[in-house]
């Protein structure tokens, strides 16, 4: 999947397939990188534009759906 790059300390990039709403993140340093199911493409268009994009994964993503490691 194609990911984006963010401004962010803690996200390197982030992707998204609508036909899926599968959600991609890859997380700086050794973090790796995870797909997470089923989020609405509102809220994947919110972590694009939230003013910092590890406290919205943390509060919005991570708690509410769920998540592979993909490497």
């Amino acid at each position: 999947m194609k990911r984006e790059r963010v401004r962010s300390r803690a996200i390197v990039g982030v992707g998204y397939d609508r036909a899926t709403n599968v959600l991609e993140i890859e997380f700086a340093g050794d973090g790796g990188i995870y797909q997470y199911f089923a989020v609405p493409p509102s809220v994947a268009a919110a972590l694009l534009t939230a003013e910092s994009a590890g406290r919205f994964v943390n509060e919005q993503i991570k708690p509410r759906y769920r998540a592979v490691w993909v490497e």
